[in-house]
């Protein structure tokens, strides 16, 4: 029932790019796209510089009835492959997740408070960003020259985290009616950008209170799978992912293309999970979604599950 509720039609949800309005604020150049979304409006950041890594777009996506003196404020997600969330003219394959339809249609059934979603655009250096740096460098010489010469660098990850934090975050905050603590703040990603979700989570577990980790990469994205890289992976979160930060942790994968790989690795995860203190249902989740591909498609029917789970009403973001 869930599945088919949130698969929403191109014939009924068809989006329209009516225009871009340039002006000149706060020291960036914004843009707000006028698109027809299903609720609420994108506010687009053209090619928002950083200090730490390249610049690129950023937009803000604002729910319905959107309020800027709502005295609690607004909880905000924090998501990658940002082209890729609701617009279907930037989206990979003209697939987007249609995060604006899921939200609006959980908003509107009273299942969870009103949030703001940031989506950070990719760029040429996806998997240098989104490859987690510091399991990276725990890899020996001999396979860390392999990674270098066939993505052609080597992990920017941290400057990439730092972007979000010292940077993104704080301008969101500024200009929009944040709830900015660590329990009203979740990052969220699909395939590389589950590795950097949970890496997020990892390296600064006093600003994300929550992650979702969608179909997760595990394998690491190089030519041929050598098994020491998922066990960097699972290696750090065994360090450094513990229950007793108070956060809250959703994982998924599916059984077909690139997706079917990744079960073995995911299993040796939850173990970990489990080891480290987390009680799956609780403060922890992964689903198995069997016939779920490594597409858009795939991660808009499951959407709702993972929000449901990390943001739920007097669940995880509660008013501070």
């Amino acid at each position: 029932m869930w599945a088919d509720f949130f698969i929403f039609k191109n014939k009924t949800m068809k989006r329209v790019f009516v225009s871009v309005v340039t002006i000149l604020l706060a020291a960036i150049t914004m843009s707000q796209e006028i698109m027809e979304v299903f609720a609420g409006k994108v506010d687009r950041y053209d090619s928002m510089p950083s200090q730490f890594v390249e610049a690129r777009h950023v937009d803000v996506w604002l729910p319905e009835g959107y309020d800027k003196s709502r005295r609690e404020g607004y909880p905000v997600i924090y998501m990658h492959d940002g082209q890729n969330l609701f617009n279907r003219n930037f989206g990979y394959g003209g697939m987007t997740w249609g995060v604006d339809e899921v939200l609006t249609m959980l908003q509107r059934l009273d299942r969870i408070e009103p949030c703001i979603v940031v989506g950070v655009w990719n760029t040429s250096k996806r998997w240098l960003e989104y490859m987690p740096e510091k399991p990276y460098h725990s890899l020996d010489d001999d396979l860390k020259k392999r990674i270098r010469e066939s993505q052609k660098g080597e992990p920017v990850s941290d400057d990439y985290l730092k972007f979000l934090v010292k940077e993104l975050k704080p301008m969101v905050d500024e200009k929009y009616n944040t709830r900015p603590g660590k329990a009203s703040t979740c990052i969220m990603g699909s395939s590389m950008g589950g590795l950097i979700s949970w890496y997020a989570a990892c390296e600064y577990p006093d600003v994300f209170g929550a992650a979702g980790c969608l179909s997760t990469h595990w394998p690491g994205s190089i030519s041929d799978i050598d098994e020491r890289i998922p066990q960097s992976f699972t290696d750090y979160i065994r360090k450094n992912l513990k229950a007793e930060n108070g956060q809250k942790i959703y994982f998924d994968y599916g059984t077909e293309t690139l997706d079917a790989s990744y079960e073995p690795y995911q299993l040796k995860v939850d173990k970990v999970m489990k080891q480290n203190g987390f009680v799956e249902g609780k403060n922890w989740l992964t689903k198995k979604y069997p016939g779920h591909d490594h597409s858009e498609i795939s991660w808009n029917k499951r959407l709702h599950v993972s929000v449901l789970f990390l943001m739920e009403k007097n669940n995880i973001f509660r008013k501070k």
